[in-house]
């Protein structure tokens, strides 16, 4: 699989279980510090919340699902790439693909997923602000990054 054979396409209901296994591979990778109990916890919101109430773009790789990019507006809630696939441009394809239907973007990433941060500064994102906890009130430090349209 090379970048120019990856295709993006629109989310559906069918990849659901796909996309929360690519999920928790990519979360155990970026966000051991959450722990599995935390993480198994949430692969069911992925499924039954987060993936039906987003717009979710799936990137496909000889037709099977490699990563997905998931927006509420201008904002990336989540971008996830298969470890196995993982800095071969899928991330950059989906965050480019995004930026061309929205224009400018906003995400919030954990400062202590230090590959993520690089990631996004690389593409242009810039810090705009930061917050001590994450969304379950938990100690995780939060940056919010910003790239403009």
């Amino acid at each position: 699989m090379t970048r120019d054979t990856i295709v993006i396409r629109p989310y559906e209901g069918a990849d659901a279980s796909q996309l929360s296994d690519i999920w928790l591979l990519a979360s155990r990778q970026a966000h051991p510090f959450l722990g599995e109990k935390m993480l198994r916890s949430q692969r069911q919101l992925i499924e039954s919340d987060y993936l039906p109430n987003s717009e979710t773009w799936v990137a496909c790789g000889q037709g099977e699902p490699v990563g997905f990019i998931s927006l509420i507006g201008r904002f990336i809630g989540g971008l996830f790439v298969d470890p196995r696939v993982q800095g071969l441009g899928v991330g950059r394809l989906l965050v480019a693909h995004a930026l061309t239907l929205k224009g400018a973007l906003e995400l919030e990433v954990y400062a202590a997923n230090e590959n993520a941060v690089c990631f996004y500064s690389r593409f242009g994102f810039s810090e705009i602000s930061r917050r001590d906890r994450d969304d379950q009130g938990m100690p995780f430090e939060n940056l919010r990054m910003r790239l403009p349209g």
